[in-house]
């Protein structure tokens, strides 16, 4: 019994020191952006690609009013179009569309949708999305979770392990406790832990990052 307690103790102050965040991905105006700033969200991830082959028409001016509403961190995911092909074509897509705009990182959305049932030629088109982000001077981070890797490229498969990971696991807990080591990596940079949720009249997926 004491040692429950002591769990749930540590998930209760993991939950009040917890730095929360957003990934979005339709048009927000700053005002809501501001709005969550002062409602204890301090970072913002928002759509600058999509998984229909194109840019997302309003990720130039989410990302700005991110930084403008007071987000200290500002970053993007590409959601890529696996059917399209060309996976550097969509990243210089991707990096030429957002230039100048004082975003962090670029963060790869790997889920299942629309993938190869050949997980070598996933891994491939994979590394050539990450590869061609690093010779565009980008920071890159993966999105996905243990099951969509599993299924996309095999758990074993480590190939972008280097990179910051950002995994979804939908328990409403803002901690790594649930996390299990899959891909080679050992431990994450950000979970998302909450989907489809409105804040400031914004649907949301809410985020935790220590």
């Amino acid at each position: 019994m004491k040692i429950l307690s002591l769990l749930v103790l540590c998930f209760l102050i993991s939950a009040v020191y917890a730095v929360m965040g957003v990934d979005i991905s339709d048009y927000t105006a700053s005002d809501a952006f501001h709005c969550m700033a002062q409602n204890g969200y301090s970072f913002g991830i928002v759509r600058g690609y999509c998984s229909f082959g194109g840019v997302d028409p309003n990720g130039v001016d989410n990302i700005e009013n991110s930084i403008d509403g007071g987000m200290n961190v500002t970053d993007v995911y590409l959601f890529p179009c696996v059917p399209c092909g060309n996976p550097a074509g969509q990243v210089d897509a991707l990096v030429d569309y957002i230039a100048g705009t004082g975003y962090g990182m670029v963060w790869l959305d790997i889920e299942t949708y629309s993938w190869s049932s050949d997980l070598g030629s996933n891994q491939q088109f994979i590394l050539t999305l990450a590869n061609e982000l690093v010779n565009q001077g980008q920071s890159v981070g993966v999105y996905t979770n243990y099951y969509n890797w599993q299924s996309i490229v095999g758990l074993g498969w480590t190939g972008v392990s280097q990179y910051p990971l950002w995994y979804a696991h939908y328990d409403d807990w803002p901690n790594f406790g649930d996390f299990t080591p899959f891909g080679g990596w050992n431990e994450p940079t950000i979970k998302q832990f909450n989907g489809d949720v409105t804040v400031c009249g914004v649907n949301v997926d809410q985020n935790y990052r220590p």
